[in-house]
């Protein structure tokens, strides 16, 4: 039978060296499944595969939009199942990675088969959200459906943008299209999980975070300006920039809230994960005991 194998794991884990492994391992390519990294201007930041490594190994959904494009977990769901729907003709298995916990849900679970919201709809709830802010939207909501209202995390203005999007384009809640139905897949779905110590985790962001700065992220987000309130760019890492552009923070601060911030960002994503007892957990250092599960998983 055709086999997914998944590794995942928190931001700055380790996830990209042992994927490389993995698929040459494997002889196979890799599919991201990082929202951010779909971006061709968001390198640094994201922490994108360099050229070097993506002359190792194959890869797809790496910087093959731009700012202004949308996309969504859904698109991710159906690219990805069709790109692995061809790729499974010359190949038994195919790897996939990255931290987008709702993209990993997507392509091994299946997402809610919500509409698609026209631009008109969709300029007018930014519109909304730039002139009168995530507050304003945020009650809309409890108005055109109160029950996503008291689930939702009100902070993540993309989330609260997009339920109040699907409301205005379709007359419904936006409750009424979340079946949360598992979608049956015509292959297997192995879970490779990496994990650290807190601490030590943490000591890896940070170092990972001054590297980028070394390595150029505020020159990167400084020629990204332009798109600034392009959702693409709501994200770790370019809205600390954008602060410390702004006045809001001296640079040393923004570093430090960047750090901050992807500590706590690390920590949702092994919440998430804690949901799924499919995973079979290791640490990055044990390449040789992640090589022997998946040789005997394959085998099975």
């Amino acid at each position: 039978m055709k086999t997914l194998v998944v590794l995942l794991g928190p931001t700055g884990v380790g996830k990209t060296e042992l994927s490389l492994d993995l698929a040459e391992h494997l002889q196979c390519p890799i599919l991201s499944a990082d929202s951010r990294q779909l971006f061709a201007e968001l390198k640094i930041g994201t922490a994108a595969p360099t050229p070097e490594q993506l002359q190792r190994v194959q890869h797809y959904f790496i910087g093959t939009l731009h700012l202004t494009d949308y996309y969504s977990a859904a698109q991710y769901e159906a690219d990805a199942i069709c790109e692995m729907e061809r790729l499974f003709t010359t190949h038994d298995t195919l790897l996939m990675t990255g931290g987008s916990m709702m993209y990993i849900d997507a392509v091994c679970k299946g997402i809610d088969d919500i509409p698609t919201v026209d631009d008109a709809t969709r300029k007018m709830v930014v519109n909304m959200y730039e002139e009168k802010g995530l507050d304003y939207l945020v009650q809309q909501l409890k108005i055109l459906d109160p029950e996503y209202y008291e689930i939702v995390d009100l902070k993540n203005t993309k989330r609260v943008i997009h339920a109040v999007e699907i409301c205005y384009t379709t007359g419904k809640t936006y409750t009424s299209f979340r079946k949360a139905i598992k979608k049956e897949r015509p292959f297997r779905i192995l879970y490779i999980g990496l994990q650290r110590e807190r601490e030590e985790l943490f000591n890896r962001i940070n170092q990972r975070v001054d590297m980028m700065v070394e390595e150029g992220l505020i020159e990167e987000v400084r020629s990204v300006l332009p798109y600034r309130h392009q959702n693409s760019l709501n994200t770790v890492g370019y809205k600390e920039i954008f602060a410390y552009f702004d006045g809001v923070f001296t640079k040393e601060q923004a570093i430090e809230k960047i750090k901050k911030n992807t500590r706590v960002y690390a920590k949702k994503q092994m919440t998430w994960f804690k949901h799924n007892t499919e995973i079979h957990w290791f640490h990055p250092s044990n390449k040789e005991g992640v090589m022997q599960f998946l040789n005997q998983s394959l085998k099975e």
